[in-house]
């Protein structure tokens, strides 16, 4: 029998637990995960402490903590010192956002993508190499030592993004999602945590449940991450380091301030943590604004993406890591890539080094000030975050509803845009809002159906 008597006294998770099935915690980490799937346990639900549970249970300390660790490692739970344990937010919802098909019979303002401008110069671009007499070797496999100056044209993208380096700190990798799961591969064991925004890219999530990684959310203030709480993370949690997405945070279209990138690198520096920066938006700028990588450049692996700049087929990124780090996640790249496409590293570069890129940079912006004039024509009335810059809004919504069933409300009457629940981690209650893309609908005429739905389901919700 158990120490105490529990006949009477709150537990907020009171498993019936059958001691035959052997191990007896994987039996309770079943349970757990059963009991949160099935919705007896609801998200932010505080579990009781581990002392307790294992004496009402009669079982060793020991058991339930490695039911718990089990758990946390599926993203099911959330700990920190202090606070205790609580069954994610984040536990039911799906972070994969690019579906197998485009939904049909649905307005796509979900997908973060750019509008087609960049389509006819890529084009020309192509149809000039393959028209070379040695094109074949665009088809073969590509070695590091052959793209000197392909790591130049990284240097050129880089340095338009607000950061300094040089070539032999140049990765080449397959997108930025590509680089993001190399680089935890090589920095991260299975139970490592890192610390993001407390809504952060989806990508970064499934990545860390692939690898076992755990996601610990860092509070933010006016939407940009708090120094404050990143240091306490580094203290309390054992953190080893942090993504950041400095510029047009996705999902919140935040922009993290100078004074605060100096700050999270001055903290990275003194705790010896790595920081992964996600530079996908920094070419939005008109103007570079200093990466957090130029305040820590001995901490930081930066990752500049091609897919919002360019165009998102185009599945290259340029990453700048510290020397410590390069030969584990060049060896990472390799084992997940071999190589990036010869095609496609020789087409970026050329864009970039004949100054093409910035033709199509200017020519994303205007289309998307235009578009962006369209959103704020329609919710005028309704907090909306970003920048007329930017290709996704971040709508906060009026009344009690929840992103979540905002979005389904959405899709019902045929608009496709992507709850807060689905970029939300650990812990953090998400915010009732969904992100709403504005270059993804084909058209504008197609925009301004999306937004005129959105508006009217809106404004029923007041």
């Amino acid at each position: 029998m158990s120490i105490n008597s529990f006949e009477n006294y709150p537990m907020s998770w009171n498993p019936s637990t059958d001691k035959n099935k052997k191990p007896i915690y994987q039996a309770i980490a079943g349970q757990l995960e059963k009991d949160i799937l099935n919705g007896v346990l609801l998200p932010g639900t505080k579990l009781p402490p581990q002392r307790e549970l294992a004496d009402y249970l009669d079982l060793n300390l020991s058991t339930i903590s490695k039911a718990f660790k089990v758990c946390e490692l599926k993203g099911l739970l959330s700990a920190s010192v202090g606070s205790g344990t609580f069954v994610s937010y984040d536990a039911l919802s799906n972070a994969y956002l690019l579906e197998d098909t485009k939904p049909k019979h649905l307005i796509e303002m979900g997908a973060t993508l750019p509008d087609n401008a960049s389509y006819e110069p890529l084009l020309l671009q192509l149809k000039n190499m393959l028209q070379e007499t040695d094109y074949e070797k665009w088809f073969g496999y590509g070695r590091a030592g052959e793209s000197l100056w392909q790591k130049d044209a990284a240097i050129k993208l880089i340095r338009r993004g607000g950061f300094d380096t040089t070539v032999d700190h140049i990765l080449f990798a397959n997108g930025g999602q590509n680089a993001i799961a190399a680089t935890l591969a090589s920095l991260c064991k299975p139970g490592d945590r890192i610390g993001a925004d407390d809504h952060t890219y989806p990508g970064l999530k499934t990545i860390a449940a692939m690898l076992s990684v755990q996601i610990v959310p860092i509070k933010s203030e006016n939407y940009e991450m708090s120094p404050t709480a990143f240091e306490y993370a580094c203290r309390n949690d054992n953190i080893k380091g942090i993504y950041l997405i400095p510029d047009y945070h996705n999902p919140t279209a935040s922009c993290l301030s100078v004074e605060n990138r100096k700050k999270i690198a001055a903290i990275a520096k003194k705790y010896n943590q790595f920081i992964i920066e996600d530079a996908t938006y920094n070419l939005l700028n008109e103007k570079p604004i200093p990466a957090v990588a130029s305040f820590a450049p001995e901490q930081s692996i930066y990752i500049a993406s091609l897919s919002k700049s360019i165009a998102p087929g185009l599945r290259l990124a340029y990453v700048a890591v510290p020397s410590r780090f390069k030969e584990s996640i060049s060896k990472a790249l390799y084992n997940l890539n071999i190589s990036v496409s010869p095609l496609f590293s020789e087409l970026a570069a050329r864009t970039i080094v004949s100054n093409q890129f910035e033709n199509i940079i200017k020519a994303h912006r205007e289309q998307t000030i235009r578009r962006n004039q369209v959103v704020n024509k329609y919710l005028s009335n309704y907090t909306c975050l970003g920048s007329e810059r930017g290709i996704f809004r971040w709508l906060l919504l009026p009344g009690k509803v929840t992103g979540a069933e905002f979005e389904k409300l959405a899709a019902q009457q045929g608009v496709q845009v992507y709850a807060a629940e689905r970029f939300v981690v650990g812990k953090s209650c998400p915010e009732r809002a969904v992100r709403v893309s504005v270059c993804a609908p084909d058209t504008l005429e197609e925009l301004e159906q999306g937004l005129m739905i959105l508006k009217r389901l809106l404004k029923d919700l007041k």
